[in-house]
């Protein structure tokens, strides 16, 4: 069984992200570390002690930064609302957060365990700060799959992804370190929708976790339907998990990419060197092509097995 860490800011499809990996049989979910990213650092770690709290789950999790290596911090409010999880109550935490550092947690439960893998879905921030500081790690991470970029597709700019656009210099250094990449962009993303329909059929009688999900979904995906005009709710971070638990839900292709840090129009921008015009070794998988029946089957899936635990009171 494959060992994963979720680095996220919490944000509606990180919640679900972490709700499929908690629900998967296939993965075992070491811990949630947090990244400033759609909300402030406070709010997104304040998030996630809330979704765990939720899903009555005993996952360590555990605060990490608070802004990008060297820029300013940019946020999401547009989409996840004031709060990072507008939409609905989601009840207090009452969990104890890990004590250490989110890039130290990452560290030290790498050393611990092997070899993991790393499946962040929010900027890169953490991810790149424990390269960084123990560079030895690499050899106990298997894989980094991450949900960031766009060969095609950005959201923020005409150029860029919000994860990679809030931290580029940290995207840079995770691309370039040898470890093993699958990025799941918005190529894909963008069509890993549930539909209004889909969102009201999760509704179960007195499901606990249903019962929040939902109108959490339906917020979303309003957001996203007056920004972007999207049929639904796109479930970016949780496709990058149900890439790990399934890999058949999404096809890539071995492709060179690149960070542009510095460019007047192009920051964050994910340069996918799609002919091989660069010469230079290719260093992620790509994803290009999606199973969205498959993946949107995961998802109801996740959330029906957590409405059934939590009635179970496990």
């Amino acid at each position: 069984m494959r060992k994963i860490i979720i680095d996220c800011d919490p944000g509606h499809d990180d919640m679900m992200a972490i709700m499929l990996a908690a629900a998967s049989g296939n993965v075992n979910l070491l811990g949630i570390t947090t990244v400033a990213g759609n909300q402030t650092g406070d709010k997104t770690f304040t998030n996630a002690l809330k979704v765990v709290t939720l899903i009555g789950e005993n996952i360590p999790v555990a605060r990490g930064c608070d802004k990008p290596l060297v820029r300013e911090l940019v946020t999401a409010p547009q989409f996840h609302g004031q709060t990072g999880l507008d939409g609905a109550d989601l009840p207090s935490a009452v969990i104890n957060p890990a004590a250490e550092h989110a890039c130290d947690f990452i560290i030290s439960t790498a050393r611990q365990n092997g070899t993991i893998t790393l499946v962040p879905t929010g900027p890169l921030t953490n991810i790149a700060l424990a390269l960084t500081k123990d560079p030895g790690i690499k050899n106990n991470i298997e894989r980094i799959v991450l949900m960031g970029g766009g060969m095609h597709d950005s959201n923020v700019t005409p150029a860029a992804e919000f994860n990679i656009y809030v931290d580029p210099e940290a995207a840079k250094i995770v691309f370039n370190s040898g470890i093993p990449i699958t990025m799941v962009g918005l190529d894909v993303t963008n069509r890993a929708i549930m539909t209004p329909g889909e969102i009201e059929d999760l509704n179960k009688p007195g499901g606990r976790v249903s019962g929040v999900v939902v109108p959490l979904l339906q917020f979303f995906a309003k957001a996203n339907k007056d920004i972007f005009d999207l049929p639904g709710a796109p479930l970016h971070d949780a496709l990058a998990v149900a890439s790990v638990i399934a890999p058949e839900v999404i096809k890539t292709k071995h492709r060179r990419v690149d960070i542009e840090v510095s460019g007047e129009l192009t920051r964050g921008m994910t340069l996918v060197d799609i002919y091989g015009v660069t010469g230079k070794t290719p260093n992620a998988d790509v994803a290009l092509e999606l199973d969205n029946k498959l993946f949107i089957s995961m998802m109801s899936s996740a959330v029906h097995t957590l409405d059934s635990r939590a009635a179970e009171g496990k």
